[in-house]
């Protein structure tokens, strides 16, 4: 089933169930060439699911988070038709480390490349193996490069520390600093049989800070497909993973979320904090300044 009950309700209040229908075509469960050779270019992954323990919010078991990982191209490739492994796992300390250890837990991924504005997803089931741990595909496709920022070069930096990770229920001036910063932030959703994980990206200052425990940013328009909003219409959990692209930095977020629709037709998902992470120098990735997308509003 390409969608269950949670995107179609939101498919049906805007008006989009048909052009829905038509784009969940290129939804599928294999893993083509072009699509392995993608994924043998990337230096990082991003990765959602539920923690199995600890960070309990509404909705049912542990909190949801996104964690980004990382290694050199070819850390991430396709293993067979339908599975995907990877070489390694999160930081120690990071909130997935038990989730992607779990047989069987629901697991989403995004692989991004800023250099092209392409990204993959591919949601399905991890597998631990003696090397890391792979997924056993239940959808593969791709999204269009709307909104995502072109970054030309990236320099990997192999004599770095990470930093202590820093926790708060409440965001620090810093870190308010961080996300009115951020050009792109991925989100960590699940549903009552997966998880994913997206991309939401636009101009500097397009996630707002409402309160040291709110954000909010406005639903751009995309594929109608409302995969994201109808998994928060399902399970408000959610997870956010921001990066400081030149630094290394990277702050998580979990809590939950839910979307507003106004009577002009706009969007705005607003999301309360229940927990933040913050790592120094998390990646050692550090990426060249951006071109902003033509399509950010």
């Amino acid at each position: 089933m390409t969608y269950h009950s949670g995107s179609r309700a939101v498919q049906d209040r805007v008006g989009v169930r048909d052009l829905a229908d038509h784009v969940g075509r290129a939804i599928g469960r294999g893993i083509r060439p072009v699509a392995a050779a993608f994924l043998e270019q990337q230096p990082m992954l991003v990765v959602g699911a539920a923690a199995p323990e600890g960070g309990a919010a509404p909705g049912g078991g542990g909190g949801v988070w996104a964690s980004l990982l990382t290694g050199r191209p070819g850390f991430v490739r396709a293993t067979g038709p339908q599975r995907i492994s990877v070489t390694g796992g999160p930081p120690a300390g990071d909130p997935l480390t038990a989730a992607l250890a779990t047989p069987g837990a629901p697991v989403g991924t995004i692989a991004l490349d800023p250099r092209t504005r392409r990204r993959m997803r591919l949601d399905g089931r991890v597998r631990p193996t003696p090397r890391g741990f792979a997924v056993e595909a239940d959808r593969v496709f791709a999204n269009c490069p709307k909104y995502l920022q072109k970054r030309e070069t990236y320099e990997t930096v192999a004599d770095r520390t990470a930093g202590v990770p820093r926790r708060g229920r409440e965001l620090t001036p810093s870190q308010r600093k961080f996300v009115e910063a951020a050009d792109t932030f991925f989100l960590a959703t699940v549903h009552a049989h997966g998880a994913e994980a997206s991309h939401r990206g636009g101009n500097p200052g397009f996630v707002h800070v409402d309160s040291p425990g709110g954000l909010s940013w406005r639903d751009y328009p995309g594929n109608s497909m409302f995969l994201t909003l109808g998994n928060l219409a399902a399970d408000p959990r959610a997870g956010l993973l921001l990066l400081d692209w030149t630094s290394g930095a990277v702050l998580q977020l979990t809590g939950t979320a839910r979307t507003e629709f106004a009577p002009d037709g706009e969007r705005t998902v607003r999301f309360t904090l229940t927990e933040a992470v913050e790592t120094p120098g998390a990646s050692p990735l550090r990426w060249s300044a951006p071109a902003y997308s033509p399509a950010n509003p």
